[in-house]
């Protein structure tokens, strides 16, 4: 029976396959077969477009919307695929940023079903085919393309890019990816293809070598983006950007306000130098890009200010490099009391993270509702074990609520932890 109805379909999508972001691991298909199956029954829409892929423990979003705005404001039709979602199934596949059609996904899904019953593909593996045959349809010139996990194993690195960048390698996934950085790094390393060049964000010592090596052996040009551009705070919350010492923006008003876009920055702006031979930019185009990223691709939930008086932030950085910038920046905020609403999913070890959190804070632990969210009861145990004292109110919003009535206007209120805890913030 044909699927009508825009929501049957993305239902569809979650009754029948398997999604890491909901169950976990059992989801992560460990070979690509089933993604190049998908792709074959399509067309091979995936060699039909030229392309830039993103991998990274984190970063890999806020590169990916970046470099998708500053292409758009340079007037190529973009394609950007980032995952997961946030509010809309739509968010994942965008075209100039304008989000896929419902209709779109309606007649995909109707499409491809007999060959999902046949192959029984990952909720991942085929949300990477229906973005692929989506750009293929609309004729991008380029599509940014965001690993989902991983790197060598994941569906998307089915593509052959013009530019690939490695944003930064931390802890996450260990269970998947590998139990020390290296393995991690080998993991991300994955996407390094035959002659295309390869952008490293950050220079990082524990695992610079896994991408020499794996570059050498693949005859792909290697870049360690930040021994060339250097991104500082300057006065008003711009940045000031630099190259080998010499000015690139002596202001630059990113809206993504983290610090922690210093590090993400100098990746973005070398594989825009990379891609000028098929994709000029100009000066003015590449700070419109990065100055209008949240208006060009409607980009969400990044140190994101919801409200003034009291101020509260939310953040989606969820493993403990995430944890660490969040907590450096909460520390540059002068505030009166600080209030956390924090979740976490249940097959990650937080003891670290929740060593790195503020013990003076008040907090209110809450669950996403996913199956793979650890319950707000259990999560407030272990908070107190590491010192940690709050209140266990599972609702995101209802936790949120509690926060804002117990806050004075020149308090703080963050909420994190968990990128499906931001997921459910009414105002987002």
């Amino acid at each position: 029976m044909m699927i009508k109805l825009y929501e049957e379909a993305v239902q569809y999508l979650y009754d029948n396959l398997p999604m890491f972001q909901r169950v976990g691991a059992v989801a992560f298909k460990k070979d690509l077969t089933n993604t190049l199956q998908l792709c074959h029954a399509l067309g091979d829409p995936q060699t039909k477009f030229r392309s830039i892929h993103i991998a990274g423990t984190n970063g890999k979003g806020s590169t990916s919307n970046m470099l998708a705005s500053v292409l758009q404001e340079a007037g190529y039709k973009t394609g950007l695929y980032t995952s997961p979602h946030l509010k809309s199934f739509t968010e994942r596949i965008k075209v100039n940023g304008r989000d896929v059609s419902e209709q779109f996904v309606v007649d995909f899904v109707n499409k491809i079903r007999p060959v999902v019953s046949e192959i029984q593909p990952s909720f991942f593996e085929l949300t990477v085919a229906m973005a692929f045959d989506y750009f293929a349809q609309q004729r991008v010139d380029v599509a940014v393309v965001e690993v989902g996990l991983g790197g060598r194993l994941d569906s998307t690195n089915v593509i052959t890019p013009l530019v690939s960048v490695i944003t930064n390698i931390g802890w996450d996934h260990k269970d998947l990816l590998g139990d020390t950085l290296p393995k991690i790094a080998s993991e991300k390393a994955g996407i390094i293809k035959r002659h295309v060049p390869v952008v490293v964000s950050e220079r990082q010592p524990d695992v610079e070598s896994v991408f020499i090596t794996q570059a050498q052996e693949k005859e792909a040009k290697l870049y360690f983006a930040s021994d060339e551009y250097r991104a500082t705070t300057a006065p008003d919350s711009a940045l000031q950007v630099m190259r080998r010492g010499s000015t690139v923006f002596e202001t630059l008003r990113l809206p993504l306000t983290g610090l922690y876009q210093q590090k993400n920055l100098p990746g973005v702006l070398k594989a825009i130098d990379l891609l000028s031979e098929h994709f000029p930019v100009t000066h003015d185009q590449l700070r419109a890009g990065l100055e209008n990223v949240i208006v060009n691709t409607n980009f969400k939930g990044r140190w994101q200010k919801l409200r003034d008086k009291p101020l509260m932030i939310c953040d989606t950085g969820h493993n403990i490099d995430g944890i660490r910038e969040i907590v450096r920046q909460l520390g540059t905020i002068a505030f009166r009391q600080l209030h956390i609403v924090f979740g976490v999913v249940k097959d990650k070890d937080v003891t670290d993270v929740l060593a790195l959190l503020p013990k003076r804070a008040t907090y209110y632990f809450c669950q996403a509702q996913i199956p793979r969210a650890m319950e707000a009861s259990v999560l407030a145990e272990k908070a107190r074990h590491a010192g940690l004292r709050g209140e266990v109110i599972p609702d995101v919003n209802e936790a949120k609520r509690k926060a804002l009535k117990n806050a004075s206007q020149d308090d703080l209120i963050f909420i994190g932890g968990s990128t499906f805890v931001v997921a459910e913030i009414e105002e987002l």
